[in-house]
């Protein structure tokens, strides 16, 4: 096996300790490094939730805030809240990116290279005293064969010693010769198993320096490496998991600056002027009073004068409202019951038709209760089909229910349905005396208020078949739901308490001449007319609007080039108002 100079230089300097120490460290860097992502994502996971906290304090929470909503600045706060709701999503996904990609792969490199790091360590320890077990038999065999040589030593001197005294006899002489002998041969015989193991020993250590140990460090420099280019990958991806959301921030931020563009302050101030405006006229000239006619006059015009005058205001005061005269001394204590339930139903009456108000947010606020009303008579009468058509059900399938537990719920929802409709025309008489319009266009209305009103009094077959006539229809395949206008007199309608009504001869009247223009439309979509009540158009056509949207999806229009006029559905144009 190829052994890198790195390694052979740490085998011949023997720094085991220090390869091990080393391999140690880099399994702590590599914690360390998954701790650093950890604490990285819960830094990303609580700025987005701080950016989402900040957003949510400054979102509209009530209806005032809601009315200034309609203004640019607003709106591109608004829309700019919501980019940086999105910036603070993209923060989050920085962090479960990094949770599931990088710190779970981190621990369990940790935990892998941490396992293998024991198994070579335990591997190098055991070759380790394998090398030492067998310097150890070395020795072993070197102390004995030291002290046999000694031995040997000793008995060779004692028999030159006693073959060289002639005072010792022959036997003990030969006796000393045979001892030194004996100890020569005990010499060589532990001599040669010295060698052997010195032999066995020296191949055993120069495999242990020059194969086992490198192939254990090799591993372990393997190991090590390993772990470095794990980290450098996921150095990387946690840059490209930023780097993936860059773009998506880049296109919040891009939408914060259209949010800034789109702020209009000439519509701001536009929407100010419509929303404050009160339609008073202005004041005229202040007259000019001549205080000489007055100091030369006679004293018997000015007494009268000042009578008049007086009288006048007095007049004046009280029609304004206002107590004077001898009425004014009874103004206290004991006036404040009487003044104030006065007071009160003067207030609440005025509450009712806004007449408090300058006339065109009276307006606006007529327009806005006649609209909340209309909502609810749409809601009541949806209600009332999905009643009607469960009254069939129940009728056609006994098993399923009894229809005539239904005439109840029936009976209450026409009730209901009567008095919002007799709401709706009276706001919208203090609406026509609020515009000030004719007799044709407030009688028009009342008529279609009498003719709904006649469809809530029909029986409960009647409003059955009139039940699924006008069901609400989605776009693009509208219900003729002004059948009212084309219907034969066998339909129900004419069965009503005002007595026989016609309702063809009512669209032949409801659009007298001089009836004012509300507003101009155009057709986005081609509708074919299907009845007399209704007109066709092509798309692009341009017509005048005569009658807005009554809650029902159908639009009053005229084609000025022929005069023709007809109902057409209101999510078929796009109609601009006066």
């Amino acid at each position: 096996m190829t052994v890198s100079n790195s390694i052979v230089d740490v085998i011949h300097q023997d720094q085991y300790d220090n390869v091990a120490s080393h391999t140690q460290k880099g399994i702590d860097f590599c914690e360390r490094f998954g701790q650093f992502v950890k604490e990285r994502c819960q830094i990303e996971v609580k700025y987005a939730g701080e950016l989402k906290k900040l957003v949510k304090k400054y979102q509209p929470a009530n209806k005032k805030e809601d009315e200034e909503s309609a203004f640019s600045v607003v709106q591109g706060f608004l829309a700019m809240l919501k980019e940086v709701h999105d910036i603070a999503g993209q923060h989050e996904l920085i962090s479960e990116n990094m949770a599931s990609s990088v710190i779970k792969e981190v621990l369990s490199l940790a935990h892998e290279v941490k396992q293998e790091r024991k198994k070579h360590l335990q591997e190098a320890q055991k070759l380790q005293q394998q090398l030492n077990l067998s310097i150890q038999q070395l020795d072993k065999c070197k102390g004995k064969y030291e002290k046999a040589f000694k031995e040997m030593e000793k008995a060779v001197d004692n028999y030159k010693r006693a073959d060289a005294d002639i005072n010792l006899s022959r036997a003990e002489v030969e006796k000393h010769k045979n001892t030194s002998h004996i100890k020569t041969q005990q010499c060589d015989e532990l001599k040669n198993d010295y060698a052997a193991q010195l032999q066995t020993t020296n191949k055993h250590q120069q495999e242990h320096y020059t194969v086992l140990m490198p192939q254990v460090f090799s591993q372990l420099q393997e190991m090590d490496e390993k772990r470095i280019t794990e980290l450098q990958r996921f150095i990387k991806e946690c840059g490209d998991i930023e780097r993936n959301v860059i773009p998506i921030i880049n296109t919040c931020i891009d939408g914060i600056h259209n949010a800034a563009n789109s702020v209009n302050p000439s519509k701001d101030s536009e929407l100010v002027i419509e929303k404050y405006k009160s339609g008073f006229q202005a004041p005229g000239d202040i007259p000019f009073e001549d205080l000489n006619q007055v100091f030369h006059g006679s004293d018997s015009s000015l007494n009268s004068s000042k009578s008049s005058t007086v009288n006048v205001s007095r007049t004046e005061t009280f029609k304004g409202g206002t107590v004077s005269g001898k009425n004014k001394k009874r103004g206290g204590l004991f006036g404040i019951f009487s003044s104030s339930k006065s007071q009160l139903s003067k207030t609440d009456e005025t509450k009712e038709d806004f007449s408090n108000l300058p006339p065109t947010q009276r307006k606006k606020k007529l327009n806005k209760k006649i609209e909340e009303l209309r909502i609810a008579i749409a809601k009541e009468t949806a209600e009332r089909d999905g009643m009607i058509k469960m009254q069939e059900v129940y009728q056609q399938n006994p098993a399923l229910g009894d229809a005539s537990s239904l005439d109840k719920q029936l009976e209450e929802n026409a009730q209901k349905l009567d008095l919002l409709r007799q709401e709706c025309q009276k706001f919208e008489g203090y609406l026509a005396e609020a515009e000030g319009q004719g007799t044709p266009q407030s009688d028009r209305k009342k008529r279609n208020s009498m003719t709904d009103e006649s469809v809530t009094s029909r029986s409960t077959s009647d409003l059955g078949s009139m039940g699924s006539q006008q069901r609400a229809s989605a776009p693009g395949t509208p219900l003729q739901q002004h059948q009212s206008y084309n219907e034969s007199p066998d339909s129900g309608i004419q069965g009503n308490s005002r007595g026989q009504f016609d309702a063809q001869d009512s669209f032949e009247e409801d659009v007298p001449e001089g009836v004012p223009v509300l507003g101009v439309c155009v057709a986005v979509y081609p509708f074919e007319a299907t009845n007399d009540g209704s007109v066709s158009m092509a798309q692009g056509e341009q017509f005048s609007i005569i009658e807005t949207d009554q809650g029902d999806g159908w639009t009053l229009v005229r084609r000025e080039a022929t005069g023709e006029e007809g109902f057409v559905p209101t999510s078929y144009i796009e109609a601009t108002y006066y």
